[in-house]
């Protein structure tokens, strides 16, 4: 039997008349064209969207908007695969129509539209929400790493610098004993020339002077580390190691797993983060309330105050007391009495307000056990003489809150699939768990465009290519 031959490379063949013949009704590139060419790219501020009279005709900023698109959906990201891409791939042809600009070119737009390709973000949302995508109910915030473009070898902190320094001026000493020594051993044995040896000493001086000067800067902007290739990237746990890197904040809405917003930034723990998110959530689904669940990460108090004031209904667990982990009674096993301004302990005894006093900014009342020295429990409350527990003018709103926790346990587990579906397949599908700009502004646009494109698959798959169109045109 035969192989299926394929067409003799020498043979001439005829290529159907229009390219367009290639793409077919339903392929992701006619709907990526049909949205960017409904956009006002005027209003959105991208550079060259009115051209000039005199000198060289730029590119249409349609056009480039298009190929990133299309890059980021299919794997694409750096500027020079991209030109490749405008010379081999029919769907890339058909798009930007048969141009091909160069990589430096395609970089260039990127990096100077920064604010516009984070406002077509915004478009596609809005689109979304015209289409009713979103249930505008119930929305989950999270936070992940993404690697920054910085080696760790390159990020330092205030005691890797110190220790680095010590390191080299040890270097520099062994450095200065063979160079006192070279000349009064005899061997036959290679050793370097006195030469060599002063060119390392003075390699090693300037290193070691550079290392000095980044710790004057960190002791001038009051910084713990500094990243000599990003500088806006910092230290986080990443996959159990810690590396160099960037903590993307989105919030995602329950409906369909689509982002409603996000946020780059370079700050490695999730808390102060809820209100923020949360309010421009609220604010992008015109709702005048809104439901947010989140992980322990976001438990702050003060934070959560200014959720629940922003008619904000917040579902955020506890963390683990302290005491908890001491194999002592947590707070949450005193119970408070308004009436009286006391609480109750797990023997039923009660404790009375002592005094008022700061704890991390807020002004805390203290209340304090009177029976704690004879009580049978006391091994299980306290190692003090006396135990004691603070209460924040506050802290009823928190009680609310874990009573709903308590009452709403699947708000809780839906965080996990919600929020992490995205981080998920932008990793993993999209291979972009790692950024290829740096600084905090590039960050956020290339976050902007690895989002778009999850959004954009998301959306396709529920509402269809033609459908889509119809929409925009």
């Amino acid at each position: 039997m035969a192989y299926i031959k394929g067409t003799d490379r020498e043979q001439i063949i005829l290529f159907p008349d229009a390219i367009d013949d290639y793409i077919e009704e339903d392929n992701m590139v006619r709907f990526i064209d049909a949205f960017v060419d409904s956009l006002d790219m005027v209003s959105l501020g991208f550079k060259y969207a009115v051209t000039k009279e005199t000198g060289r005709p730029p590119y249409d900023p349609k056009d480039m908007l298009k190929l990133y698109i299309y890059g980021y959906l299919n794997k694409v990201r750096s500027s020079r695969r991209l030109e490749k891409e405008t010379r081999r791939n029919v769907e890339v042809m058909w798009l930007i129509k048969r141009l091909t600009p160069d990589f430096k070119t395609i970089a260039d737009f990127r990096a100077t539209n920064t604010g516009a390709i984070r406002s077509v973000f915004k478009e596609f949302t809005f689109m979304c929400k015209r289409l009713d995508l979103f249930g505008a109910e119930l929305v989950a915030i999270d936070g992940s790493k993404f690697r920054a473009s910085n080696a760790k070898k390159k990020n330092f902190t205030k005691k890797k610098l110190q220790r680095t320094i010590k390191e080299i001026e040890k270097k520099i000493d062994e450095y200065l004993t063979d160079l006192d020594e070279n000349d009064k051993q005899e061997t036959d044995a290679p050793k370097p020339t006195a030469k060599e040896l002063k060119e390392k000493i003075d390699a090693l001086k300037a290193r070691k002077d550079n290392y000095q000067n980044l710790l004057e800067e960190m002791k001038k902007k009051g910084v713990s580390e500094v990243s000599l290739t990003d500088p806006d990237c910092r230290s986080m746990m990443n996959n159990q190691r810690v590396e160099p890197c960037y903590n993307i904040q989105t919030t995602v809405d329950s409906k369909h797993k689509l982002i409603v917003d996000f946020e780059a930034t370079n700050e490695a723990a999730d808390q102060h983060s809820l209100s923020k998110m949360a309010t421009r959530a609220k604010e992008i689904l015109e709702v005048d309330t809104i439901e947010v669940t989140a992980d322990k990460g976001y438990y702050d108090s003060q934070d959560i105050k200014m959720a629940v004031d922003a008619r904000i209904i917040p579902f955020i667990p506890k963390p683990q007391a302290k005491g908890t982990k001491d194999g002592c009674f947590p707070k949450d096993k005193f119970t408070y009495e308004s009436q009286t301004d006391t609480y109750t302990c797990p023997a039923g005894e009660k404790l009375a307000f002592v005094k008022t006093t700061k704890n991390r900014g807020k002004k805390m009342r203290l209340y304090e056990g009177k029976s704690c020295p004879s009580c049978t429990l006391k091994e299980k409350c306290t190692k003090a003489l006396k135990r004691t527990v603070t209460r924040w003018k506050h802290d009823e709103i928190l009680e609310e809150m874990q009573e709903r926790v308590l009452l709403n346990q699947d708000k809780i587990r839906i965080r996990q699939w919600l929020s992490e579906h995205p981080f998920g397949t932008v990793k993993r599908s999209f291979d972009q768990g790692f950024m290829l700009l740096r600084g905090l502004k590039k960050v956020n646009t290339e976050v902007s465009l690895s989002f778009l494109a999850y959004n954009i698959k998301r959306v396709i798959n529920i509402v269809g290519i033609k459908d889509l169109i119809a929409a925009v045109t």
